[in-house]
Parts: structure tokens; C-alpha cells; sequence
């Protein structure tokens, strides 16, 4: 965890990222006139709407509501932290930020990814230009890896040695202990000293969501001695990877997934290669390990459909009802692709072709539909009453645990519904109303096991569907073109603080930006993007963005008068405000008459002093008129 990190630290984060660029990496912008557009990436977009400001380093979606500057975009995109968004950003300018925890943690992590690169290009160097690497370059051809994809993916190859990585480090930085920790090498099982973990394998580096490469991922060369070992090896678990966390390709997918809001996962390295090679830009794959609900999470920040390509033989089929009962609670559009004649996507892909596999990923069943045609492909006329029971049991299980999308997402939702049960009427000779019954049934009962403590996925704020967008902050209309004149004109706080405090706002977001604006006054500051800096939470930077836009786009035409007029309506309506308090305090029975009068007392001064009127000091003037209009018994009634 980051702690106490300095505004100092931040604005240095934000001068050395350029919100264009940064933006730039997630989606593909265009510049019109003075600000960069693009097709927003958290709603459905035909027409550009997210604007990016160069000058104010600031982005905006007026459709969603939301903007903010480059810690916002990130916390958004990515789906993490205040924190989490500044340490990234932080490597990526070369910024250095105090963290608590164990001393010299942070500097061992920047070791271990410095020592992953090292040696990811002395295996990528080796296979280029190495005469021993002639077998590894022979079998990537033989599989249809073209030398572009090799140098795009930066594959490589350990040799067959014991220890020619340990040797290429002697004279560098990175001891066998730094190799051993990302997983490079390991220790002999039977005698001192360390072995090549990879030696003899072609080698798929594994890059995290920044670029950086984490991981390997290794295929046994054919031929090589160690052939008798498992075809794929892994790194394991480090301090700088995790593999349920990160997905294969991702780093050269994720511009591509983002813009057209699908991702295709398949289930190895070579898989997904070929894919992109082949023209298949959204193509990820998992890391050795089943595709999990992790995963999921992590290509939400970029997709809103997700379309899973399952081998065509039995296990693949059998792949199938695993990733449907763990998924079908997620509220993304999820896609089952089984290939046909047993085939995998690399083999399919180079003897079919690009545009057989575009095809079959058009045609891709939802979950619900496969789970269906899973059940059903089974059953005959002449299935007995227990099979058909059981297969539709299945299914309506299946429906009754899937998430029941809210807003625009739910007529669309309800009418697939209505189908399916449609369709699982006609198919098992049933009356809808009564499958609709058992599904109403089902899902009660799924509830109550939730709220019992059942097992339910975890909600998190990043998981919500893309369409629920941070809730923009409302303030009084009067206080916002305040702070909308203030951020265009800051030379007019110093007067300003003669006449008005940030207690007379009633919005808790309003009153801690002008206190932080009086409080820079007379400094030298830019205060917009100081204001962006001091503020973490995305609402607060969105605010910011939203009276920055809309003050720029009125001007600055008679700034001073339109300011006095704001300063004095608030002014009024919080004497109003006091008014009706006192109001209500006099109209209380239970206060008594000494106490009724000093309340009488104030509402006469405090409407005399609005009038212009003076009020003398000793406050013989308004006791002398409440004698004059009331009397001792209407006082007590009052």
C-alpha cells in the first residue's frame, strides 16, 4: 500500500504522462480542432464522445457523465484503486513514490522485472541468431509462426544446457538468487547448485497489462533431451505474476478488444499466436491453468462479450459445463465456440483459414442456448419421463442462477428469456406457465442460499456492468456556477473572501473545494489542476472536469457582475435558510418567553441588516418594536 504519498509525488506523475498518450494506449483517438476524440469504451458509441484536452490534461464522456485527468481514466479502465492506479503510473513515468511495508520490497520487484526483461532477451536473441537455435526456428515454421510473430511476441528459446542462463548473467546485477525468484532457475534436487528451468524449450513470454514481461511460458522442442518431460512448462507463481490474474497476449490484444468490445480466449499460447497472426486481433489466451473467474474480471475492463473457444474433442466438450456453471452469474455477454472434427484453433485456423474461424465466431451460441442444446442433444421420443426431467431440471437450474440485468439491458433480457422458455416448452411438450413456475421456484430458492451465506460471486465495484457508471456528485445549481466562475476567474478570490465563506454552501463537495481554493489564494498556482491532484476519488475529479468544460464553454464575459449576482443570491438564500430555523424555533411550544423573544430579536435584526437598515449595538430599537407589535399573551401563543 502506498502511504502518505505527497501531492509533490503525484504532480510529478502527471507532468511526466501525457493524458493523450495515455488515453491513446486504450483506445484509438482522432484529433478535431484543439481536443482528441474517440469512441468511448464504457457505452455503446457510433459517434466519438470521449474528448480528451491536451492543454487541461483532463477527458470527458458527456453521454456517461464522467471525466477526470490520467489517475481517473486509469482507476476506470483498468478496474483498480487510487493507489494501485498511482504506482502504475508511477513506473511507467519513472517515479519514485515512498511506500510502507517491508524496506526494500519495492526495490526487489523493480529488480525482478528488470532481471524477467533480461533474460526474456537473451532467449529472444538466442533464437534469432543462435546456429543451436536451428531446430526452435524449424519448428515455429513448421507451425505456421512467421518471423513477424516472432519478433512481435518476442519469442525465444533455452538452449539445451543446464546452465547457460546463470552463465549469460555472471558479470551482471542479477544473481542465481534473483533468477531463482522469477523462476528462471531452480535448484538441483540432488546436489548444490541451480538448473535452466526452460533449457530446451521454446520459449511464449508472459507480459503483464503494462507490457512487461512477468513470465514464461515453455513448449519441449521436439527432439530435445528433455522430451520425456512434460510438452509444457510454466513459471510458477512469483512475486511479480500471477496466473489466474493475467491472460496470454493480452498486451498486444487489449487495443483491439477494447475497440470492438469482445475478446476471443483460447487455451494455448500457439492458439492465440496464430490467431492474431492470422488477423484475429482480440485473441487472448489462459496461462496453464483453466480460464477462471479472474480472468473474467480482467477482460471485463475491456469487453462486454466474451467468447470462449473450446477444442473440439471430449475434454474440451466436457470444459464446457464447468465454465457455465462458474460464469452464468456474470453479467457480461458470454459465447461458447466449440470447433468442429476435433480440432483446435491453430490447426483450424491454418488449414481452414481466417475468414471459416471469423464465421464460426460470428455464429458463437450465448451460454444459456449452449447450456440448452448440452442438455437436450440427448433426448429422443422415446426418452423416458426421468431423462427429460433431469435435462430440464438442468437447464432451469442453470437460468435460475444467471444475473437479472437492471435498465436498459433488462426488456432485452426478458424477452431471451421468454424465448428460451419458449423453446423449452415446445421441446419437452410442457405448459410455459408451469416451467416459468419451477424457474420462479428455483430462483427463490438460489436467493435464500445467498442470504444464507452460500457460495455467490463477490461484488465489486469494478465488476459492475459497464452500463453502471460511477453516479456524478449533485450540487446546488447556484453553488456550481460559482465554482464554475471561480476556476475561470481565480483573481477574484482574494475580494471574494472578504464577503463570503465556504460555510454558506450546503454541499460538503462544493464547500471542500472552495476552501481549497481560498486556501492556494495569493499563491501562484494553476488552480484547476491543482484542485484535480488534491482530490483521489473519481467522483470529485469528474466534478472538477465537468465545471472546468462547462465554465470554459460560457467565457469570461462580465465574470465580475455574473460572480457578485451568485455571491448574492447564496447570500440571500442562506439568510433565508436562518430565517426559517428561527421560524421554527419560535413556533416550538415548549421554549419559553424570554427564549421566544431573543429568537423574535434576531429575526428583526437579521431582516433589518438585509434591508440596510442600521441596528443598534445595545438592541433597544428591535426590543422596542416587539413591544410595539405583540403582547405578552400573543408571544406566548406565537
Amino acid at each position: 500500500m502506498l502511504s502518505g504519498t505527497s501531492n509533490d509525488a503525484k504532480e510529478q506523475v502527471k507532468r511526466a504522462i501525457n493524458i493523450v498518450d495515455l488515453v491513446g494506449d486504450y483506445v484509438q483517438l482522432r484529433r478535431e480542432g484543439r481536443a482528441y476524440k474517440a469512441l468511448c469504451p464504457w457505452h455503446t458509441d457510433s459517434r466519438p464522445s470521449l474528448q480528451v484536452n491536451a492543454e487541461r490534461q483532463s477527458w470527458k464522456c458527456w453521454p456517461c457523465d464522467i471525466g477526470g485527468d490520467v489517475f481517473s481514466f486509469v482507476m476506470k479502465i483498468e478496474g483498480i484503486s487510487f493507489p494501485e492506479a498511482l504506482k502504475m503510473l508511477a513506473e511507467k513515468a519513472g517515479v519514485t513514490l515512498e511506500h510502507s511495508g517491508r524496506p526494500g520490497a519495492t526495490d526487489e520487484k523493480k529488480l525482478q522485472l528488470q532481471a524477467m526483461a533480461w533474460a526474456e532477451e537473451q532467449y529472444h536473441q538466442y533464437l534469432l541468431k543462435s546456429p543451436d537455435a536451428e531446430g526452435a526456428r524449424a519448428y515455429l515454421a513448421k507451425r505456421g509462426v512467421s518471423t513477424e510473430s516472432v519478433l512481435r511476441f518476442h519469442l525465444g528459446y533455452a538452449p539445451d544446457q543446464w546452465e547457460w542462463i546463470a552463465q549469460q548473467a555472471s558479470g551482471t546485477r542479477y544473481n542465481v538468487q534473483t533468477l531463482e525468484a522469477i523462476d528462471v532457475v531452480a535448484r538441483r534436487p540432488n546436489g548444490p547448485g541451480y538448473y535452466d528451468r526452460f533449457k530446451g524449450r521454446v520459449l511464449f513470454p508472459i507480459r503483464d497489462t503494462q507490457g512487461r514481461p512477468v513470465a514464461l511460458g515453455g513448449r519441449i522442442l521436439p527432439g530435445s533431451g528433455e522430451e520425456r518431460g512434460a510438452k509444457y512448462l510454466n513459471s510458477r507463481e512469483t512475486a511479480i505474476f500471477s496466473k489466474s490474474s493475467l491472460l496470454y497476449g493480452l498486451d498486444q490484444a487489449r487495443e483491439a478488444i477494447t475497440k470492438q468490445r469482445t475478446a476471443v480466449v483460447m487455451e494455448g499460447y500457439t492458439d492465440c499466436l496464430i490467431a492474431q497472426q492470422s488477423g484475429i486481433a482480440t485473441a487472448v489466451a489462459a496461462l496453464g491453468v483453466a480460464f477462471g473467474e479472474r480472468h473474467m474480471q480482467l477482460l471485463r475492463r475491456y469487453a462486454d462479450r466474451v467468447v470462449l473457444v473450446l477444442d473440439g474433442d471430449e475434454a474440451g466438450r466436457n470444459r464446457t459445463n464447468q465454465l457455465l456453471e462458474l460464469f452464468i452469474a456474470q453479467p457480461v455477454d458470454l459465447r461458447i465456440l466449440t470447433l468442429p472434427d476435433q480440432l483446435d484453433p491453430c490447426d483450424f485456423l491454418l488449414s481452414r483459414g481466417a475468414e471459416a474461424f471469423e464465421q464460426l465466431l460470428a455464429g458463437a451460441t450465448d451460454a444459456l442456448e449452449h447450456k440448452f442444446r448440452l442438455a437436450t442433444s440427448k433426448l429422443t421420443a422415446e426418452s423416458g419421463v426421468h431423462e427429460s426431467n433431469r435435462a430440464l431440471e438442468e437447464v432451469l437450474s442453470t437460468l435460475a442462477r444467471a444475473a437479472r440485468p437492471h435498465g436498459d439491458g433488462a426488456a432485452a433480457a426478458q424477452l431471451k428469456e421468454d424465448q428460451v422458455l419458449n423453446r423449452l416448452a415446445m421441446k419437452f411438450g410442457l405448459a410455459e406457465e408451469r416451467i416459468r413456475a419451477r424457474l420462479v421456484s428455483l430462483r427463490r430458492s438460489t436467493s435464500a442460499s445467498r442470504e444464507r451465506g452460500g457460495r455467490a460471486p463477490a461484488a465489486r465495484q469494478s465488476d459492475a456492468p459497464q452500463t453502471n457508471l460511477q453516479a456524478p456528485i449533485a450540487i446546488d445549481s447556484w453553488e456550481r456556477e460559482l465554482l464554475e466562475l471561480v476556476l475561470q476567474s481565480p483573481d477574484c478570490l482574494e475580494k471574494m473572501r472578504e464577503d463570503f465563506s465556504p460555510e454558506q454552501l450546503s454541499s460538503p463537495q462544493a464547500h471542500a473545494i472552495l476552501s481549497k481554493c481560498f486556501e492556494w489564494t495569493g499563491e501562484n498556482v494553476a488552480l484547476f489542476d491543482r484542485l484535480l491532484t488534491e482530490f483521489d476519488e473519481p467522483a470529485m475529479k469528474s466534478l472538477l472536469v465537468d465545471l472546468d468544460e462547462r465554465g470554459r464553454a460560457k467565457g469570461t464575459a462580465d465574470i465580475t457582475a455574473r460572480l457578485a449576482e451568485v455571491v448574492a443570491s447564496l447570500e440571500r438564500r442562506r439568510h433565508e435558510a436562518e430565517q426559517r430555523r428561527q421560524t421554527t424555533q419560535l413556533n416550538e411550544q415548549s421554549l419559553d418567553e424570554l427564549s421566544q423573544l431573543e429568537i423574535l430579536k434576531k429575526i428583526i435584526a437579521g431582516e433589518r441588516s438585509r434591508q440596510g437598515i442600521s441596528v443598534p449595538t445595545d438592541g433597544s430599537e428591535p426590543c422596542r418594536l416587539v413591544d410595539d407589535v405583540t403582547d405578552d399573551a400573543t408571544l406566548a401563543s406565537a
